[in-house]
């Protein structure tokens, strides 16, 4: 459910800031063993308490890798034991991490089929499918979310390369697949849930349903099995437009794209009781695959997320809970069509974590800290 470009194909710094405020510190890196050409490099992911950070690297073989960033910038790679080396975008795909460090994500073996992975904070992997997953190209389980009791919700493909969301139990023994009423059953239709923290720490879900007409609608799943299907007004109604949520935090309080019938994005609060809020970020561009994306909400109900402009660069922003709006764009960021700064994730503290393409469309990771 996150529109970054190339990774879901697979898949002079500026701030705008409130008086009172004081610029962020941003912090970039790069794994060794990253590849320097375009679309390979470093690409941050989800970042916890305490600032640690994960997310993959591409190597010069556009090969993926995981990796885990401590607070104090010393980094860890890993790769499944059965992840593929032999073609491009195979490899592992890390997506979410708890507090404890466990990780959570999918890994592309040598034939293209998708496998979902657990890793302990001690490095150990745990590989496992979902059963009905399919065997075929980009078909498989894609873990999306892991949340502190251990419990790790995603989406399977089946063999139809239709979607369905599950939730696998901290012990494995349970996994439990579910969709949403409406939910399409043509290919790359159905219930997909969101990565990162499309996952509460009670067992809330949530994601989208994809419907017969390719109109995406936000879904909310209750710990008791519950769907509650939503759609923000002023969402598109034709293929690839509608209502996509990105994340939910443990109030219950949603964040999400929205895409109208003009295909331009704008961001969205759904609020525990239903109440929804739209949003757009100032210089936000108003044509079709421009506008203001929200990526995700931390427990103080603050949004990370990015805005397309009116030249196709993406720029960061962060939204507090009453509104306020500041933008950012990573040192080195390239400002061309396609190359900018995408957040993807924060934590309670406000930091983010995600990555830019600078002026070669090389990929590298930060990490933003706010200065209070």
């Amino acid at each position: 459910m996150r529109r970054i470009g190339i990774l879901l194909l697979v898949f002079c710094t500026c701030f705008v800031l409130s008086a009172s405020a004081q610029a962020p510190k941003i912090i970039t890196f790069d794994v060794p063993g990253a590849g320097t050409g375009a679309y390979q490099g470093t690409c941050g992911y989800a970042i916890v308490q305490g600032q640690w950070a994960m997310g993959w690297y591409i190597d010069a073989n556009t090969v993926y890798h995981g990796f885990v960033r401590a607070p104090d910038g010393t980094i860890t790679t890993f790769d499944a034991p059965d992840a593929g080396s032999t073609g491009a975008y195979q490899g592992t795909w890390p997506y979410a991490m708890n507090a404890a460090q466990a990780i959570a994500g999918e890994y592309t073996d040598n034939n293209n089929t998708n496998h979902g992975f657990k890793r302990t904070p001690d490095g150990t992997f745990i590989e496992f499918d979902v059963p009905g997953a399919g065997p075929g190209f980009y078909q498989g389980t894609f873990p999306g979310n892991i949340n502190p009791k251990g419990e790790i919700a995603g989406s399977v493909i089946d063999a139809n390369t239709v979607w369905h969301g599950f939730l696998r139990s901290p012990d494995g023994e349970t996994i439990t697949i579910f969709d949403a009423e409406g939910a399409g059953t043509g290919v790359n239709q159905g219930t997909a849930v969101t990565s990162v923290d499309g996952l509460t720490p009670d067992g809330t879900i949530v994601g989208a349903s994809v419907g017969n007409y390719g109109v995406y609608h936000g879904i909310l799943r209750a710990p008791d099995g519950t769907i509650t299907r939503f759609n923000v007004s002023g969402a598109g109604v034709t293929a690839g437009q509608g209502t996509e949520p990105n994340g939910i935090n443990p109030t219950n309080t949603i964040a999400g794209t929205y895409i109208d019938k003009k295909d331009v994005a704008h961001g969205f609060l759904r609020a525990a009781d239903g109440t929804i809020k739209t949003f757009n970020v100032p210089n936000a561009g108003t044509a079709a695959g421009q506008g203001t994306f929200s990526q995700n909400i931390n427990a103080n109900g603050e949004i990370a997320g990015y805005y397309v402009d009116a030249n196709n660069v993406a720029h960061g922003y962060a939204r507090t809970a009453d509104g306020t709006i500041t933008t950012f764009d990573a040192p080195g960021a390239g400002t061309g069509a396609g190359q900018g700064t995408w957040p993807v994730s924060n934590n309670a503290a406000g930091a983010m974590v995600g990555f830019y393409a600078d002026a070669n469309n090389v990929y590298h990771g930060f990490l933003l800290t706010p200065q209070k």
